[in-house]
C-alpha cells in the first residue's frame, strides 16, 4: 500500500471528532468550547498515534505479507487497543493529591480505569482510523488507475 497524504490528514481526524460531537451531544446544549476542549487531545492522541505508531507498523507488516483491509484494520483495533495504557499511565501519574505522586500502584489503577465502559473508544478509533486510512489509500489509487486507462 502506497503512503497517502489524504490518508494521513483525514483518517486520524474522524475518530476524535465523532467522539468529541457525541459526548457534547450528550448536553443539554451544544458547546463550541466544550467540543473543542474534547477535540483537540484527542487529535494529539489520534494523531501521533498514527504517525509514530500505526504508519511504521503498517510498513513493516507490509514487508512481511501482502496487505488487506482485514490485516489493516485488525492492526488498527490492536494498536488502538495498546495506546490504551500510555494514556492510563499518563493519568495515574497525575492521579495523586492535588495532581502530584500517585498513592495506588499502577496495576491496581489500569484495572479500575480498564473497567470503564469508555475504554472501548481506543480499539474502535484504531479499527476506524485504519479502515479510513485504507480506504482512502485504495480509492485513490483505483481512481489513478482508471484515470491511465
Amino acid at each position: 500500500m502506497r503512503f497517502t497524504w489524504t490518508g494521513l490528514i483525514l483518517a486520524p481526524l474522524l475518530a476524535p471528532v465523532i467522539s468529541a460531537a457525541l459526548v457534547v451531544s450528550l448536553q443539554d446544549h451544544w458547546s463550541t468550547l466544550g467540543f473543542l476542549i474534547l477535540l483537540i487531545p484527542g487529535c494529539i492522541v489520534s494523531y501521533g498515534t498514527t504517525v509514530f505508531v500505526f504508519l511504521p507498523c503498517l510498513y513493516l507488516l507490509s514487508l512481511w505479507w501482502p496487505l488487506t483491509s482485514y490485516r489493516v484494520c485488525l492492526l488498527g483495533l490492536v494498536l488502538g487497543a495498546a495506546m490504551f495504557v500510555p494514556v492510563t499511565l499518563m493519568e495515574w501519574k497525575s492521579s495523586g493529591p492535588d495532581s502530584g505522586t500517585p498513592t495506588e500502584s499502577f496495576f491496581k489503577f489500569f484495572v479500575r480505569w480498564a473497567d470503564d465502559p469508555l475504554t472501548v473508544i481506543f480499539p474502535v478509533a484504531g479499527l476506524i482510523t485504519a479502515g479510513l486510512y485504507w480506504w482512502l489509500g485504495t480509492w485513490r489509487l483505483r481512481r489513478s488507475t482508471a484515470a491511465q486507462q
